[in-house]
């Protein structure tokens, strides 16, 4: 029998998990566990984050960078979002989760995780985080494929949305050089 190649306490025991990885058999993506021979890239840090989140919800700030590849280990509080048109109910546990306005373009899904594109997460992170870490924001460029042009589009295209100018005067320093 072929294990899943995420597992969470839904489909084992903590016990076993746990026991599992101190055997060798088993290693951590954030709070869940997959089996040595799986190699962990995008779809297999969405499927461990989609294991410990709600469906309706979506991945986004430091937690969507670190499915998109951009930072390196997950966050110890994991954050998501919610469509203020939705109804929804907090998440169980450590994540922090709060009600926003998502254009369809916003958000893709990956296997079972909706999250918001590396665009999006990295105007998000460059109005919202306190200190934002300019290389995560760089590697979301060059993951995402846009320029500074098109996270200007997406911030002028919302209205009322708070720190406009902070967000891309942050992006401006981020924007990878262009070459030729």
């Amino acid at each position: 029998m072929r294990l899943a190649s995420v597992l969470s306490p839904a489909d084992l025991p903590s016990a076993e998990l746990q026991a599992a990885r101190l055997d060798g058999e088993l290693y951590r993506v954030d709070e869940c566990f997959s089996p040595i021979d799986q190699p962990t890239g995008l779809h297999h840090r969405a499927l461990a984050l989609a294991a410990i989140t709600p469906r309706r919800l979506i991945a986004e700030l430091h937690s969507a960078a670190w499915v998109w590849g951009a930072l390196d280990q997950p966050p110890s509080r994991h954050r998501l979002c919610a469509d203020i048109t939705a109804r929804t109910r907090p998440p169980i546990g450590p994540a922090i989760l709060r009600e926003v306005v998502v254009d369809a373009t916003d958000v893709v899904t990956l296997g079972p995780l909706r999250i918001t594109t590396p665009l999006r997460t990295a105007v998000d992170l460059a109005r919202l985080d306190p200190e934002p870490h300019r290389e995560v924001i760089t590697r979301l460029f060059a993951i995402g494929g846009f320029g500074l042009a098109d996270c200007e589009a997406l911030i002028q295209r919302r209205r009322n949305l708070p720190d406009k100018r902070r967000a891309l005067r942050r992006l401006q320093q981020a924007q990878p050089p262009v070459t030729r």
